[in-house]
């Protein structure tokens, strides 16, 4: 499959099966976000993968209740995966304060969708989760009160391959050319 074909093929998955995730495809996985590029190569990530059947219920139960219970089909899925933002070095995070840009955020969400573009690749169904009980999950995965679970994501093989027509702007709409003089 080409990019493009994969790119189409890629789209959130809300229903899960109960197969398991091979724990060498969740490392192919976190290899190609490990590859994503970052602000001064800061590379500002973690990732903790809950792939066990007893950690991963009590995660989803702790994240997805209660107020965040628009996210509960994550519980279904065989995989999370608790995504840490770390610190940009100095002179990302320097360049980031004049600008008035979190960089470490921006190449968080590279390195996640590199995941979850592999992911896809590998037949795997992923949502990328950013409504959730932070403070719950932290404390279950004993992540440092310091740092911040951003995203999380839900992976597991989908219930149904069909792949969803995509709704999105035209792109007379999201594209300009420069104009000269």
């Amino acid at each position: 499959m080409n990019f493009s074909e994969l790119v189409k093929k890629r789209q959130s998955v809300r229903k899960y099966s109960d197969k398991p995730v091979p724990k060498d495809i969740l490392e192919r996985c976190l290899e190609a976000a490990r590859l994503a590029p970052s602000a001064c190569n800061s590379q500002p990530w973690s990732f903790i993968v809950i792939d066990d059947v007893k950690s991963n219920n009590e995660v989803a139960r702790a994240a997805f209740s209660g107020i965040y219970s628009s996210n509960s089909f994550a519980k279904s899925a065989p995989v999370l995966v608790a995504v840490i933002t770390e610190q940009s070095k100095f002179i990302a995070a320097l360049g980031g304060y004049f600008r008035g840009t979190q960089y470490n955020l921006i190449d968080v969400g590279i390195a996640v969708e590199h995941f979850v573009l592999q992911a896809a690749e590998e037949g795997l169904g992923t949502c990328w989760l950013g409504f959730f009980n932070e403070k719950e999950v932290k404390k279950i995965l004993n992540v440092p009160k310091e740092k911040k679970v951003d995203i999380m994501i839900s992976v597991g093989y989908p219930a149904d391959d069909k792949v969803r027509e995509k709704s999105r702007r035209p792109i007379d709409e999201i594209r300009k050319y420069a104009q000269k003089g």
